[in-house]
């Protein structure tokens, strides 16, 4: 009976729910203790002959080429001035019971050790990895599978894109493997190789599961996902296609606890080669600069232009003295297709544009007014602003967001009363406001002066007749934030430059374009919009006459 029980168990599959699992790069820092060791076996059922079942053959080709990288850096640490390090728990204790008499905490420097992976590129030395393992080290040395250590001096790094060239003198004989020249497919074999808890040389098998992946990193996320074993030490390391060829440099798991749990993400080989060539050549990347502003093309914005399908980045603004606006490109345009390459997404046409040198020729294919255009653009370099920009995880051609109130100094409160001109303390609730225009307007002139359009949720008016919003289009007055418009990401103090193509300059004009639209079958309008943060299109529901 229990040997029963026991076939029972061994042949049932327990599912559990992971919680709070997050992306993370898995460099190791301080010291890496492994306190147990657990074997684990499995049974492998395969249809292929037996002896496909082997990596042994790749892993002694390409073992030989990933190293373990070894840093130090000086990190600054508060201590406590009367009795040097305390531990958290003593320090709460002290915190609790005694308040400001605890010790007092004082800065102290300490020396930080961090390791991680990397490999040959080269006989002559040189080493790529991640730049989270050597960011901030004071030095860097590597360990050789054959347990030989050497210094190794930063090439350069390019933190965009979280690799780093490492490079070891006085040896030209170092075995070093090759990049992939593509791409692998969904569901290739692939071996990671690496570094994990400090356990050097340790080697991996899985599959490549997804690719493309976008895990918020930077604009340029392009990330390989495959589920071999990866885990902290293994930034930096390589993942193999079974002809030995580098495929991926592994950067970051998903994991609740920092363990494998099968989710890792491995940087393109296409990405490594375009990166590891600039950073030989001069210690850092600079990439390629259009001059636009981009968003998506959402199903509403596709009906807006009708369009087809939903492929491309739609160009929300173009700006002045740079090379699309020397090239003719135009706000309203949807970019389909640069030098050959089809893009589908607004992701995409960042990557693509990033991977040119300044100064490149391309050629940008564009739809404009449903007909396709093609426009040769000379780059520009990436400007210093934008650089930042991407430093903090940004778009470099500023995708075209909503802007927020808040983001305009505006509490929660306040939203919607900028341009109120009434007395403060005698302020109306805004449906109250609303619906006593309304019944004004239906009596009054509606072309030329303030309306409301209440089943949007939206005030409007001449944009000439409001301080500081210029003179051209119409000017949203009063936005009810839970209304289709303030859905959408209309904001008080945002101005309406045109209408499905159609400059305005009349509140009238949008109840005119709405009855349009209606008539034609239509169930949006477009919007081009300037708000503080840039010139977006934002699409409004008709409604039923």
């Amino acid at each position: 009976m229990s040997d029963q029980r026991n076939h029972a168990a061994r042949r049932s599959i327990v599912a559990g729910a992971v919680i709070g699992a997050t992306v993370a790069a898995f460099a190791v820092t301080g010291s890496s203790i492994v306190s147990f060791v657990t074997p684990a076996k499995a049974q492998i059922v395969t249809n292929q002959p037996a002896n496909m079942l082997s990596f042994a053959d790749i892993v002694d080709k390409v073992k030989p080429a990933v190293v373990s990288v070894r840093t130090k850096s000086d990190v600054e640490t508060m201590a406590d001035d009367q009795s040097g390090d305390m531990p958290p728990n003593m320090e709460r204790f002290f915190r609790r019971f005694f308040g400001d008499q605890a010790p007092n905490r004082m800065p102290r420097h300490r020396r930080a050790q961090g390791q991680g992976s990397g490999f040959f590129i080269s006989a002559d030395g040189f080493i790529v990895t991640n730049n989270h393992v050597i960011e901030k080290a004071n030095e860097v040395e590597i360990q050789t599978d054959d347990g030989k250590t050497y210094k190794a001096k930063v090439i350069g790094t390019d933190p965009r894109t979280d690799l780093a060239l490492l490079k070891v003198d006085g040896r030209t004989d170092f075995p070093w493997v090759r990049l992939a020249p593509s791409a692998p497919r969904i569901g290739d074999w692939v071996l990671a190789v690496g570094n994990p808890f400090g356990l050097g040389g340790t080697v991996t098998a899985g599959i490549v599961s997804a690719r493309g992946r976008d895990i918020g990193a930077n604009a340029y996320d392009d990330f390989i996902q495959i589920d071999a074993a990866v885990n902290r030490g293994n930034s930096g390391g390589p993942t193999f296609n079974l002809a030995g060829e580098v495929i991926g440099v592994n950067t970051a798991i998903v994991s609740p606890t920092g363990g494998n749990i099968g989710i890792a993400f491995a940087i393109p080989s296409e990405t490594v080669t375009s990166v590891v060539a600039a950073l030989r050549q001069s210690g850092h990347v600079t990439r390629g600069y259009l001059g636009v502003q981009i968003q998506p093309v959402t199903a509403e914005i596709a009906e807006g232009l009708n369009l087809k399908s939903q492929e491309g980045a739609l160009v929300g603004e173009v700006q002045p003295n740079l090379p699309a606006a020397a090239a003719g490109i135009k706000s309203g345009d949807v970019i389909i297709e640069v030098d050959g390459t089809p893009i589908k997404t607004v992701r995409e046409l960042q990557r693509k544009i990033a991977g040119f040198r300044p100064d490149s020729t391309v050629k940008i294919k564009v739809l404009r007014g449903g007909k396709e255009q093609l426009i040769e653009v000379k780059l520009a370099k990436l400007p210093d602003q934008q650089q930042a920009a991407l430093d903090k995880k940004e778009n470099p051609e500023r995708k075209a967001t909503p802007r927020r109130d808040e983001d305009r100094g505006l509490d929660n409160d306040r939203r919607g009363d900028r341009m109120d001109r009434g007395d403060r303390n005698d302020r109306q609730s805004r449906q109250d406001r609303m619906d006593r225009m309304d019944r004004q307007d239906r009596n009054d002139d509606r072309t030329s002066r303030e309306i409301t359009l209440s089943q949007l949720g939206i005030s409007i008016a001449p944009a000439r007749d409001v301080d500081g919003a210029g003179s051209q289009g119409i000017v949203v007055t009063d936005v009810d934030n839970q209304g289709p418009a303030g859905e959408r990401g209309l904001r008080t103090g945002d101005v309406i430059l045109d209408i499905g193509g159609n400059g305005v300059t009349r509140p009238g004009d949008l109840n005119d374009a709405i009855a349009k639209a209606r008539n034609e079958g239509k169930s949006v309008i477009l919007l081009r919009v300037k708000s503080q943060g840039g010139t977006r299109y934002v699409t409004l529901p008709v409604g039923k006459g």
